[in-house]
């Protein structure tokens, strides 16, 4: 939670300039503990629902040991479902008429499996557009990860993400590009964050659409860009969610497709994840496979426990202060009446006070 400039001290101003949130004591005096409403718009398919909607919960919850959260997941009605997620939604999940009608105080919008080469043409592309547009009149902020990230540049800046006809699969190195924004400004300057995607938007195409990068990486590009009012939306390319083993098993799923004859190349492995004993384990594996189907045999069983145990996660800390300041924002903006998405004196159109 921030500081309270209950006097004069010069030390305030300097950690106001430098990015970091310090209340003034009549604005301090108007904050109380609270519960936070939290929305997380689920679009992923069944095989990755309920591990997307445990690795928000998890950052969330690490996020701040003071608020209480409440998280409501929904999801959109026209993304097909099999009977286990279905029953799985029917059971723990809320329309989105209800949550309009409770409001929010912040929004997660997750990543989903494309269909189609233009996204214009995702049968979810109204349903998606008919939520982003009511949080962004009713909700402080709202947080967009991958595919809602490219979703919202296309359709508010017309900025139609590119196919980079591979990919882009690892951990990446990246490096904060403003230190004075409230976001990013006590996190680590360098830090990793992994990616899963076949398309991008790039930096040239966040700057025409007036959006302030925060966190780029020079290999993979922008991971994280905010809105030209600072905080109402926040765009993540990446996926800081991601927990230690999301990747081996997307990797895992890949050969796996490969070995069932549904894939015709064997997948590459994520980039800067896996060490050398890893790589030589995972190099046998395939030598091993690609035998047992020429000959006909039953395929090996992929080696995932010796894999599995000897992972390296490089991002979570970080990830969890990206989110952690962005909820703390949060706080400090809302009205304890969710349905009230600014405090009044705040101006929204840069409710931080931030000048770039």
């Amino acid at each position: 939670m921030p500081l309270v400039a209950h006097n004069s001290l010069p030390t305030f101003d300097r950690l106001r300039q430098s990015g970091q949130t310090v209340l003034k004591p009549a604005r301090a005096e108007k904050q109380h503990i609270r519960e936070l409403h939290i929305g997380l718009l689920n679009m992923m398919p069944d095989a990755a629902l309920e591990a997307t909607e445990r690795q928000f919960f998890q950052l969330i919850g690490e996020s701040n040991p003071i608020a209480q959260f409440y998280v409501h997941p929904f999801t959109l009605d026209i993304l097909p479902r099999g009977e286990k997620a279905s029953q799985h939604i029917a059971e723990y999940y809320e329309s989105f008429q209800q949550i309009r009608n409770d409001g929010l105080d912040a929004l997660i919008i997750t990543g989903a499996a494309p269909t189609h080469p233009n996204l214009h043409d995702e049968p979810f592309w109204d349903p998606l557009g008919e939520v982003v547009n009511w949080a962004y009149e009713n909700v402080t902020s709202t947080l967009c990860s991958c595919l809602a990230t490219h979703a919202v540049l296309q359709a508010r800046y017309n900025q139609p993400r590119n196919p980079l006809g591979f990919k882009r699969s690892g951990i990446y190195p990246n490096w904060v590009a403003d230190r004075s924004h409230p976001l990013v400004n006590d996190v680590n300057t360098h830090f990793d964050v992994p990616h899963s995607r076949f398309n991008e938007i790039s930096r040239e195409q966040f700057s025409q659409a007036g959006l302030h990068v925060l966190a780029e990486s020079k290999e993979a590009g922008v991971h994280l860009a905010v809105s030209t009012d600072r905080f109402r939306m926040v765009y993540f390319q990446g996926h800081p969610e991601y927990e230690i083993v999301s990747l081996l098993k997307e990797y895992k799923r890949e050969v796996l497709l490969y070995s069932a004859g549904k894939r015709t190349e064997y997948p590459p492995f994520p980039d800067n994840f896996f060490a050398p004993r890893e790589l030589a384990i995972l190099d046998e594996y395939r030598f091993r496979l690609q035998s047992a189907l020429e000959q006909g045999e039953t395929p090996p069983d992929f080696p995932e426990r010796l894999i599995a145990s000897r992972l390296n996660n490089t991002w979570h800390d970080t990830a969890e202060a990206i989110v952690g300041n962005w909820i703390g924002a949060v706080y400090q903006l809302t009205h304890s009446d969710r349905k009230k998405p600014f405090m009044d004196g705040i101006d929204p159109d840069n409710p931080l006070g931030l000048t770039f």
